[in-house]
């Protein structure tokens, strides 16, 4: 959760520093309390659940911040299809376990954009043409930006991850949060 601490604050303090003064002592909490409760109703049920997303100022967009959990699995196939969000970029802060990740710019056989809903935005699928395969673990932190195709290759037991979701243009819900948490 040390991982989960400095990444928040990272997050935070890189935002743009436009709002008003009245405004200058405000920040959002997300507590590991609340992270915890969200992580437990998760298994079986979803991979990635969004818990906030916070306005960062007139003009300047969002940032969200989801839990993401996925259990063990293994891409035997050789054909890495991945997800690629328009607009969203993430920061992977991994909180347990480990796993061999794609990330690949070139990419052929792409769906049309879907909407996305209120945890990444427009995405659509490709399949990946070659691109770079890294182990991460516990503790790691990966930037992937908009537009990356990004998938697991291999995950041996299971990886549990922040995923920090800068949102330049506002697609996301602001003021969002998640019911369990409010």
């Amino acid at each position: 959760m040390r991982a989960l601490t400095l990444v928040l604050t990272v997050a935070l303090a890189a935002a743009p520093a436009t709002v008003s003064a009245q405004e200058s002592d405000a920040a959002e909490d997300i507590l590991r309390e609340q992270i915890e409760m969200v992580l437990r109703g998760m298994p079986g049920v979803s991979i990635d659940r969004q818990l906030k997303v916070v306005g960062l100022g007139e003009g300047d967009g969002n940032v969200a911040v989801g839990i993401l959990h996925r259990g063990a699995d293994r891409d035997s196939d050789g054909a890495h299809r991945g997800l690629v969000h328009v607009d969203i970029s993430e920061v992977y802060v991994m909180l347990s376990g480990w796993g061999t990740l794609l990330t690949a710019s070139e990419m052929t056989n792409a769906t049309e954009p879907g909407a996305g809903g209120d945890v990444v935005g427009p995405s659509f699928t490709a399949d990946a043409v070659g691109g770079t395969l890294r182990d991460i673990h516990e503790g790691d932190v990966v930037v992937i930006p908009a537009g990356t195709l990004h998938v697991w290759t291999e995950i041996p037991d299971h990886v549990t991850y922040l995923s920090i979701r800068p949102d330049p243009h506002a697609v996301l819900p602001e003021g969002y949060v998640r019911p369990e948490i409010r």
